[in-house]
């Protein structure tokens, strides 16, 4: 087994002309995508770079994001993800705890974010990861081939104790993990994959990395592309995409944005688990829909299956090259076939462990008694899975307080911890409901300081949250309590934990909607989020509960209503009802009353074919 750069390499010295990545900032052929790591590594390499040596990646979505990956494996080095989207105080507890001491990052990039870094590298302007000033002469110095135990990157999940933990994942983890999908999706050169999800997401080491080990193209979307569905399936239709990989809600947001292009004839789900209905939409003639699962404790996907249409719910499918899938009940020995039991696996997948958490390691990485390799060990998911009577693994929930949003893993009890760190707040737990959207919706549950709480405490917290955690482990809703419930013994009782009322959470005092068009908005918004109380001129979309696909639902219905083209960007830059509209009306180049505009449009979708004749008639006699 070689390295990812071994494959990668094959590649830029057999088709050095051939696209290697389309991205934002430009474009970039294997062979100059080579060059440009191997120059970059020399540079990493000069400063101290080496074998376990932690490098943040602190980047935009861009070309340069890829040729950062690649060089700091060259280097030996290990990459560590720094969303910039992601708040400061979250990005330091990340370098501190993975001993980062230089980061990568280029122009644009909040460099507030990166206070305390003791070394900065910039990316210059001025092309696709061009080096920084003055040490183009370090190139030269032949790359690293790292060994298959050598880490390969840190990537951080949410914790139980209230900090964020690093899976450590080893090279020859990474290798197995695209020999695997190789072999199963038959790539070829003329495949172009998008690439939609975050470096912080271990999803997207496949899709990065699996095109430039098959020759294929790498189509890399904008964060504003990724949130935008119509935008998002214009991209992929202008660029030939033909494979993508994505979360449900991800794939939600392109089916009710006009569908999936039908060119993307390989499409990978993961994540969470995928609705049936969800299937039935993403199949079609020439698809093929893989249904993916895995933990990042063993490297990103652990096993695959084709879908096909059918009634039952989609299972697990097959596990991966080198990969061993077991049901264990609490005794650590297998199940009967049918009954319920935790989920284990083991393999070339698994990950060192938990970098610097030696007890949290032993705990979920057993000893692998199912292998005849020495010290093999085996990842305990926490899964609850089942075998079908045809063999097949069935997914059924969680067996601890772990739940995944729009296919990010949260552990409840990290939220909770930054919670009663709050002042204000007493007690609190934090619970994953179903919203009326059908998706899953975090809702925080708060013992105030002083009961009733005080007016504006709401608001205030929440700002002070996304200022520690990333805006998906941000609570939407909140429930408010005198107590929380417990059980016989004192414990905290979740079972009983109030379901929330989808009400209006302030976030200002209520002001009603001015003029039709505000109240229209108002009503969508309601409608949309299910939210049981009238909303407000200066609500905000995403403090009711909105996220990327209901935003996209809500773009989805203004355009059908009032006719007028509005980017999905400009709900995420004015998201109360007022500033909307407000921007709305300054797209109409004719100052229109939009909402006058919708109102005619009403009236004549009443009229029928014979008025409608008669009422042109009238306005254009002998037209």
């Amino acid at each position: 087994m070689g390295t990812t750069l071994d494959l990668i390499r094959q590649w830029c010295e057999r088709t050095p002309e051939a696209v290697a990545v389309r991205a934002p900032d430009g474009e970039l052929t294997y062979g100059a995508l080579w060059r440009r790591a191997e120059e970059l590594a020399a540079v990493l390499r000069e400063r101290g770079v080496g074998p376990e040596t932690p490098v943040g990646l602190c980047l935009e979505r861009t070309g340069g994001m890829l040729v950062a990956v690649l060089a700091v494996w060259a280097a030996g080095g290990a990459y560590v993800p720094l969303d910039p989207a992601f708040p400061a105080d979250r990005l330091t507890l990340t370098r501190e705890d993975a001993g980062v001491g230089l980061v990568l990052t280029q122009p644009g990039v909040d460099r507030a974010l990166l206070e305390g870094v003791p070394e900065v590298v910039e990316l210059s302007p001025g092309g696709v990861a061009s080096l920084p000033a003055g040490t183009a002469s370090a190139a030269g110095a032949a790359p690293v081939s790292p060994a298959a135990g050598d880490l390969a990157y840190l990537m951080y999940t949410s914790g139980s104790t209230g900090r964020p933990k690093g899976v450590a994942v080893p090279h020859g983890a990474v290798v197995n993990l695209l020999e695997s999908f190789a072999a199963r999706l038959e790539l070829t050169p003329e495949d172009a994959w998008f690439a939609v999800t975050t470096l912080s997401f271990d999803i997207s080491v496949l899709e990065l990395l699996l095109p430039l080990a098959c020759g294929a193209r790498v189509v890399v979307a904008s964060a504003v592309k990724t949130a935008d569905g119509r935008a998002l399936r214009e991209h992929a239709i202008a660029e030939g995409v033909t494979v993508m990989q994505a979360t449900p809600a991800s794939w939600r947001i392109l089916v009710e944005s006009g569908g999936v292009p039908e060119g993307i004839g390989t499409r990978l789900c993961g994540g969470e688990a995928l609705p049936r209905d969800l299937a039935d939409a993403l199949l079609g003639d020439g698809v093929r829909l893989w249904n993916v699962y895995g933990p990042t404790e063993t490297t990103v996907w652990s096993s695959a299956g084709l879908v096909a249409p059918s009634p039952a719910a989609v299972d697990l499918g097959e596990p991966i090259a080198r990969t061993r899938l077991h049901v264990l009940g609490p005794d650590g020995l297998p199940v009967p076939a049918g009954q319920v039991g935790e989920l284990h696996i083991g393999g070339a997948g698994v990950a060192r462990g938990y970098h610097g958490m030696p007890e949290l390691t032993a705990g979920r990485f057993l000893p692998d008694p199912f292998s005849d390799r020495p010290g093999a060990r085996m990842y305990a998911t926490g899964d609850l899975v089942r075998t079908t009577p045809g063999g097949r693994l069935e997914y059924l929930g969680r067996a601890d307080q772990q739940v995944k949003i729009r296919g990010f893993r949260i552990e409840l009890g990290e939220i909770e911890t930054v919670l009663r760190s709050l002042p204000g707040v007493r007690q609190a737990a934090v619970s994953a409901c179903e919203g009326p959207d059908g998706l899953p919706r975090l809702v925080a549950n708060i013992v105030p300081e002083t009961f009733p709480m005080p007016g504006g405490l709401w608001p205030e917290l929440r700002g002070r949250l996304r200022r520690r955690l990333p805006e998906y482990m941000v609570p939407a809703h909140l429930t408010v309590l005198e107590s929380l419930p417990l059980t016989p013994n004192g414990k905290l009782d979740r079972a009983a934990l109030p379901r929330p009322r989808w009400t209006r959470t302030a976030t200002a005092a209520y002001r009603e909607p001015q003029g039709a068009l505000e109240s229209d908005l108002a009503a969508m918004w309601a409608e949309v989020l299910g939210v049981t109380e009238p909303v407000g001129a200066d609500d905000d979309f995403f403090d009711l509960g909105g996220h990327s696909l209901t935003a996209t639902q809500i773009i989805a219905r203004i355009q059908e209503r009032f006719a007028v083209t509005v980017p999905i960007a400009l709900l995420f830059e004015h998201p109360t009802v007022a500033g909307l509209a407000r921007e709305m009306d300054r797209l109409d180049p004719d100052d229109l009353d939009l909402a006058e505009v919708a109102a005619l449009r009403d009236q004549l979708d009443g009229l029928s074919a014979e008025d409608l004749e008669a009422l042109f008639d009238e306005l254009a006699p002998g037209a």
